[in-house]
């Protein structure tokens, strides 16, 4: 075989010290590569205006191969330079040729373009490679988090609409439109007292099962809500003393609205008070206690003529009274007295009242559970049909029990535990505003997230842009510096075809 066709491979993490044990480089070459690379320096101070100057000096280290290159340049930049004996004179020219010179000797270039070769592809290349990669990781990262801040944010707006939907509010003035819908409280009371009329044979129902199980010692059931049910949402006055009142004077509700919620002589209106009207005083009617001066003396009379007055001074004086609570109850002929403070609420306004009447709901609710289990598991219906009782099918305790189930989802329907709360606890209002506003803040967090996220993304899909040509630059001069050596050394060996094992081909 000829010897002249046999490969030289050479490992790419080997090819120095290959050069300097087949001496073709001195081991000492860094030392005198730095004066050869200030003189590159000073050369470039100094360069015609030539694209391919331009890009040969651009995207990589300049090495030796560039230098011939830029010398061949120069032959037609400076060819009006040349004097008759082939010589230069352009200064330009001699400085490049000088570097040439200097590279030349002790195989001074070869030795750094084999170091160059080495950096490049164990070094940049890997990289700038692994930057790139870095840069699409975090354009994923960043479209996630993009995507998870928007669909928290999303979540988050859904909440809070669906609440104030739940409210009955439009949320953007929360406090004052939470304030508006109590206005609408004492209609919606009317409403549901007016609808619990079906839970009367329940009632009755109950009451009789009571008194035949407790004989006469069976109280009276369920008292409040019978009475609604009988009468609806009356007073708490006219419930406990069974007259209406005359006039109502409920306790003020004093809530504070925020700066951007505030107007200028805002208040919260709940209507104006039933006001008692007693008809005109005739202010000039006066006392006639008979002729005589104002010192004259008592005439008592005939004290045996007392009985005959029309007026008993003593019956009246019975009559009129003052409880402990402040109310004035008047006497017969007058239809009641002044309903201050929660009697002047209603009974299912009244916080009081109004959770005795859902305990009783609930009580009726779990007294007619009872009874259509019995009903449905009972072999005979001997046990339900007894005579003292009202005879109940499974379809109508059902339909009795659906009747209670109603009225309490509606009395306890999350609506109206809030509107209850909100007023009759100005705390609970700053708290449920409070958190109203909260998630709206976080839903303003969370767009902004998203957009700084976004813009990350951004800023790291332009990295990534700016760095590919920068990759594709080096990986071509790398390329072209691999063949370069490749060649040189060939010509070492009378063209013995030489590989660099583990070179760009290999990336």
């Amino acid at each position: 075989m000829d010897e002249s066709n046999i490969p030289i491979d050479i490992n790419i993490g080997k090819l120095q010290d290959w050069l300097v044990s087949r001496r073709h480089v001195n081991k000492e070459w860094q030392k005198n590569i730095i004066a050869v690379r200030e003189k590159i320096n000073n050369a470039i101070q100094d360069m015609p205006a030539h694209d391919d100057i331009a890009s040969l000096l651009s995207g990589s280290y300049i090495n030796y191969f560039h230098c011939v290159k830029i010398i061949e340049i120069l032959k037609e930049t400076e060819a009006d330079t040349k004097n008759l004996f082939g010589r230069y004179g352009s200064q330009r020219m001699k400085d490049w040729q000088d570097v040439v010179r200097s590279y030349e000797k002790e195989n001074l270039y070869l030795a750094e373009a084999a170091q160059m070769l080495v950096r490049n592809i164990s070094y940049e290349i890997p990289g700038l490679k692994k930057q790139i990669a870095k840069e699409e990781q975090m354009q994923t990262e960043f479209d996630k988090k993009q995507s998870d801040y928007l669909k928290n944010e999303a979540s988050s707006k859904l909440e809070f609409l669906n609440q104030c939907k739940q409210l009955g509010i439009q949320g953007e003035k929360i406090k004052r439109e939470l304030v508006e819908r109590l206005k609408e409280l004492p209609e919606i009371y009317e409403k549901i007292g007016k609808s619990l009329k079906p839970l009367l044979p329940g009632i009755e129902l109950y009451s009789a099962f009571s008194k035949y199980v407790l004989g006469d010692k069976a109280a009276q059931v369920l008292p409040l809500l019978q009475y609604v049910v009988e009468n609806g949402n009356t007073t708490v006055y006219e419930w406990s003393y069974g007259e209406p009142p005359l006039s109502l004077e409920p306790d003020p509700i004093h809530i504070e609205f925020d700066d951007e919620e505030q107007a200028a002589g805002d208040q919260i209106d709940f209507g104006e008070d039933n006001a008692i009207d007693f008809g005109a005083i005739d202010t000039s009617a006066q006392i006639d206690f008979g002729e005589g001066d104002a010192g004259a003396e008592i005439d008592w009379g005939n004290i045996d003529n007392v009985a005959a007055l029309d007026t008993d001074l003593s019956v009246n004086m019975s009559e009129i009274s003052l409880d402990e609570s402040g109310i004035v109850v008047e006497g017969a002929g007058v239809g009641g007295g002044a309903a201050r403070g929660r009697d002047a609420l209603t009974l299912l306004d009244n916080p009081s009242t109004r959770n005795q009447v859902i305990d009783q709901l609930v009580e009726l609710e779990s007294f007619l559970k009872m009874r259509l289990y019995e009903t449905n598991t009972s072999e005979s219906q001997s046990f339900s049909l007894i005579q003292q009782l009202p005879t109940e099918s499974s379809a109508a305790l059902t339909a009795m029990l659906d009747a209670v189930q109603v009225a309490a989802s509606r009395l306890t329907a999350p609506e109206m535990n809030h509107l209850h709360n909100v007023k009759h606890s100005p705390r609970y209002v700053d708290v449920l505003t409070a958190q109203l506003k909260q998630k709206l803040s976080l839903c303003d967090k969370l767009s902004k997230l998203a957009a700084r996220a976004g813009e990350q993304r951004a800023a790291a899909v332009t990295r990534a842009e700016a760095l590919r040509p920068l990759l594709a630059k080096i990986i071509e001069r790398t390329k072209e510096l691999q063949a370069n050596i490749e060649s040189d050394i060939s010509k070492k060996y009378k063209g013995r075809p030489v590989n660099i094992i583990g070179g760009v081909k290999f990336l």
